[in-house]
């Protein structure tokens, strides 16, 4: 994608008439001047001219990127808007150029006895006609800027009608010498830059084809632009602009040593750590709204070099926040350590990642999970090789990232008994290769998958037990077997596959021990006296009523978890609680309470790793893993990026 600009046009209308002041680059390259229209080899051989409109391709006026073919006379007369269409988006497309421009009204004063003049500036970019939408609208921004700060500085002291006044003395005094030395020739002001058709002549192929007379008429406009470009600070304000975007896309210029313009082009900036990634302003967007206090900053540049993107009234708040800047930190750590609430941390820190200067990460930890990204930059001709061993002498970045090829934890690549110098150099190498995007971070995230296997046949196999059982009663009595009102003892449970509750267990278990306590007591005492006998009865008596009383407590307990157990239960749809209630942790109230609450919260949905659960509900990782394991037949666990930080690694952002 181009997104730098092809020329930066000035162009004034007022009272007097329309004129183009100034425009960026006007020197010609070298490949421009050498392509002239070849000689003939022969006298008897042709020159092809282009005629064939078949095999001509579409016109163009880009050559070398830089603008071309269209006159300095045709461009006032295009960018000379009328007041109506002041203050609004103004987009032109020609060929395969697109223009985009901001025209900015003017009324400047002269004097009590002369009635005030309008007049219209504008300051037009010429991008290529591909240009994505978000590349046009931060070229219009820019435009927009420029002409807010001419306004000021107008009003505050004439610095555009003095900067005027210089580029017409020149043009004047240019097309006077012109004039006498060539009286017959007519030139446009300022000297035409390519033919008055407005489009340059095109060959076979499509490229652009220059004649000599165009290079002598662009020559002629160099010596023009450049005595302005020596007299005017103006002139010399829209070269910084122009090579600052084509170089990093930061602009930090200052205009009449007055205002400073502060600009990021995000398309062009973020190619200056990863060549080829173009990062779009939405893509930035959504990865700010994204972020949370227990995410990480990780500095792009040297501290020192953060203070040319911050105007002066954030300045003090950007110093608080690097002197505890610290990759190991979370926001709201260093929010705390600076004195700074929370909000202006994250409108610094999105305002950093905005300029490149800083990108989002998770607090460096023994934890955290890297693996290679898959589009580093770690072929034959990258530089990174060289920059490593720069920076960690004795060591190879191939050697180092090859312990990352599988996702891989930094705890894994240490042991207690290392040296802590040698960890802590792990760590500065790993944050080395996040800064060069050659490590990504994977997640832990769950996501709750009900295993409905099996629970339609076990049904189905219950169903049919139940109606084919014959009980014992019938087979030993037939018709005259008792019935359940009868009092005969009741039967204990069988432990089998039938599912119970747990309260029937233990009150069944409980009572067979007191039945067989009672009957041992009994048949081993003999009595041998009446006293005798009275004191074992009253003593028996009060065994058991303790005994029973407690049992009787721990049955009621027993029912409270149960009823506990079933309104927990019934939080999960019928499928998904039936799939739960099998697993042998859903009869442990306390796991079953956790994991009721996580799942209630919508953690278990693929959309939240570990990290952030973590964070917001209070747990330790500890407890979250040992969760995971008990429900493992319903929880399931994969590792992936977090969307947010990924769309600023990948070319291709993450929707």
């Amino acid at each position: 994608m181009e997104v730098n600009p092809l020329s930066i046009i000035l162009v004034k209308s007022d009272s007097k008439g329309d004129r183009l002041l100034f425009r960026y680059p006007y020197t010609l390259p070298q490949q421009f001047q050498t392509s002239v229209t070849p000689a003939r080899k022969t006298p008897y051989s042709l020159i092809h001219t282009g005629d064939d409109i078949l095999q001509n391709g579409p016109p163009s006026n880009i050559c070398f990127d830089q603008l071309y073919g269209i006159s300095d006379k045709d461009l006032a007369t295009l960018f000379a808007v009328k007041s109506e269409l002041c203050n609004q988006k103004f987009e032109l497309k020609v060929n395969d150029v697109r223009f985009v421009s901001h025209p900015t009204l003017l009324r400047s004063d002269q004097g009590s006895d002369q009635k005030s003049s309008d007049i219209q500036i504008n300051v037009v970019f010429a991008l290529h006609a591909q240009a994505s939408s978000s590349v046009v609208k931060c070229y219009y921004e820019l435009s927009k800027r420029i002409g807010i700060a001419l306004i000021y500085e107008e009003r505050r002291d004439g610095y555009f009608s003095r900067e005027i006044k210089t580029m017409v003395a020149v043009m004047d005094e240019n097309s006077a010498l012109q004039e006498q030395e060539q009286p017959t020739s007519a030139t446009g002001t300022g000297g035409p830059v390519g033919t008055g058709s407005g489009t340059g002549p095109t060959g076979t192929s499509g490229q652009t084809v220059v004649t000599n007379a165009a290079v002598t008429a662009a020559g002629i406009a160099v010596g023009v632009f450049d005595t302005i470009l020596k007299n005017t600070t103006l002139a010399q304000f829209i070269k910084t602009i122009y090579h600052d975007l084509c170089t990093t896309g930061l602009l930090n210029v200052t205009m009449n040593q007055t205002v400073t313009l502060s600009f990021c082009l995000p398309q062009k900036a973020h190619q200056f750590h990863k060549k080829g990634m173009a990062v779009e302003p939405e893509t930035i967007d959504r990865c700010l709204e994204s972020l949370k206090p227990y995410h990480g900053m990780l500095l792009l540049v040297d501290p020192s070099e953060l203070f040319d993107c911050v105007p002066p009234s954030g300045a003090n708040m950007l110093l608080q926040l690097i002197e505890v800047y610290n990759p190991l930190k979370s926001l709201q750590n260093m929010a705390s350590d600076a004195e700074l609430l929370i909000d202006y941390v994250y409108q610094i820190v999105g305002h950093l990642v905005y300029w490149a200067k800083a990108t989002i990460i998770y607090p460096l930890c023994e934890t955290n999970v890297y693996v290679i990204a898959p589009d580093a930059q770690l072929n034959i001709h990258s530089n990174l090789s060289e920059k490593f061993a720069t920076k960690f002498p004795g060591m190879s970045l191939f050697e180092v990232i090859s312990d990352f090829s599988l996702p891989t934890s930094i705890g894994h690549l240490t042991t207690p008994l290392q040296h802590p110098t040698r960890q802590g150099r792990l760590a500065q190498m790993v944050l080395w290769m996040l800064q060069h995007h050659l490590l990504m971070q994977l997640h832990t995230y769950v996501q709750f998958v009900a295993n409905l296997d099996g629970i339609e046949e076990e049904e189905l196999e219950a169903g049919r037990s139940s109606s084919d059982r014959v009980h014992p009663m019938h087979v030993l009595y037939g018709s005259s077997a008792p019935s359940a009102s009868s009092s005969q003892p009741l039967a204990v449970p069988s432990t089998g596959n039938r599912k119970h509750s747990l309260s029937e267990d233990r009150y069944s278990d409980s009572l067979s021990a007191l039945l067989t306590t009672a009957t041992s007591v009994t048949s081993h005492t003999r009595p041998s006296s009446a006293s005798h006998r009275s004191n074992i009865s009253h003593s028996s008596v009060g065994g058991l009523q303790t005994a029973s009383s407690t049992e009787n407590d721990e049955s009621i307990a027993s029912n409270d978890d149960d009823d506990k157990l079933k309104r927990l239960l019934a939080a999960f749809p019928e499928p998904d609680r039936k799939a739960v209630a099998r697993i042998p942790a859903a009869s442990n109230p306390e796991d079953l309470a956790l994991m009721v609450r996580l799942w209630k919260a919508g953690y278990f949905k693929g959309e939240h790793h570990l990290e952030e659960i973590m964070y917001f509900e209070n747990l330790r990782r500890s407890q979250l893993l040992q969760l995971v394991d008990k429900f493992r037949e319903v929880l399931i666990i994969y590792e992936t990026e977090d969307p947010a930080i990924a769309s600023l690694y990948s070319d291709h952002p993450v929707e």
